[in-house]
């Protein structure tokens, strides 16, 4: 491995192979004329290699990547041996402080990338984010969590199309990757287009740091910067792989109260009940099935519903994939990751047997 012994300047501080500091960068000006500043990581190794941006709470709200990346500033999970880690615990700090997804301008910050320096205040903030850490990574992980009220059983989004992405997703390990460019105005869209391939990782739910989704992300990090030459070791296989580009969300067709009938991460059949819709009194009204084989990467977390409010969001594999992954699954181990986050994603959610009611699924 060859050592590197130059001492580099990050963002005004100096820091030298195999050290690590913590700084901050201004992205921005607050209503009193103050500056607001992000808080940063950067970690070298001891000898050459790239530069890779790990990212959280682009959304305020979505603070499982910030607990991530401050587990591994804390606990040190692996030996960087090469390159640089730039951390950064919380991207969109006025939503983070509001305990909010957005802006105070009620902007989206993740649609508002490259950004311009004249522009609105979200537009500003990412052009100065974009300038200062991704122009200045090879890589970057971006970690996200499901919206409010939902939950996401992880997934990596990544345009499968690029073949730098498609390498750093694979790496990651997750059993499903969505394969997607991501929409216009996203950090991960505008990156990949700079020459920066980058994935995003959907997990868990906002204003939540959990454990598993914690050890997931911590694995699957870990996983890229092997891949990357960045640690050593050898990449883990997840149990099973879906590539694919095709999701849906399902959708109550009246209002009513569900109950639910499967988890997040469940492999699921056609045709197989998903929750049942009953009135405030418990009988049922209708039954909401699963139009085709896949698997469960989203559930609302709220049982009451209108009619059009997502239910349940599923990742469609090839034909005939179902069997292959539904026997990988079946060799896990109760104490698998892929097991314990299934339980621990679903521990919010009341789920009851579909069979307990009889009546005609209507």
């Amino acid at each position: 491995m060859t050592t590197n012994s130059k001492i580099q300047d990050w963002f005004g501080v100096e820091v030298a192979p195999g050290e690590s500091t913590s700084l901050s960068i201004v992205i921005s000006e607050g209503y009193s004329g103050t500056e607001v500043s992000i808080p940063i990581y950067v970690w070298r190794g001891q000898a050459d290699g790239p530069t890779v941006a790990i990212t959280a709470a682009v959304h305020g709200d979505e603070i499982n990547g910030t607990g991530t990346i401050r587990h591994i500033i804390r606990e040190r999970p692996f030996v960087l041996e090469a390159g640089t880690l730039i951390l950064v615990p919380v991207v969109n700090m006025l939503g983070f402080e509001r305990h909010s997804r957005y802006l105070p301008d009620r902007r989206d910050l993740n649609r508002s990338f490259p950004g311009t320096p004249d522009g609105s205040l979200a537009s500003r903030m990412a052009h100065s984010f974009f300038n200062q850490i991704i122009l200045h990574s090879q890589f970057c992980i971006d970690l996200h969590s499901a919206a409010i009220r939902r939950t996401n059983f992880p997934n990596i989004r990544a345009d499968m199309t690029d073949a730098r992405v498609a390498d750093l997703a694979r790496a990651f390990g997750s059993t499903v990757i969505i394969n997607s460019k991501g929409h216009k105005g996203t950090m991960r869209a505008t990156a990949c287009k700079a020459g920066c391939p980058t994935i995003v990782l959907e997990a868990g739910e906002v204003w939540k740091v959990e454990p598993g989704v914690v050890e997931y992300s911590v694995w699957g990090i870990t996983n890229c910067l092997i891949h990357l030459g960045m640690v050593a070791g050898e990449e883990m296989e997840p149990a099973f792989r879906i590539e694919t580009k095709t999701t849906k969300w399902i959708r109550a067709t009246q209002g009513g109260f569900l109950e639910f009938h499967v988890s997040p991460g469940d492999i699921i059949q056609a045709d197989q009940a998903l929750a049942t819709n009953t009135d405030l009194m418990g009988d049922m009204q209708n039954v909401i099935l699963a139009p085709r084989d896949g698997v469960v990467i989203g559930m609302t977390t709220l049982p009451s519903v209108a009619p059009g409010d997502p239910i349940c969001h599923l990742a469609y594999p090839r034909k005939g994939e179902l069997k292959k992954i539904t026997k990988a699954v079946n060799k896990l181990d109760d104490d698998s990751l892929h097991v314990r986050l299934r339980e621990d994603l679903s521990r919010n959610i009341r789920i009851t047997d579909s069979d307990s009611f009889p009546m005609d699924h209507g």
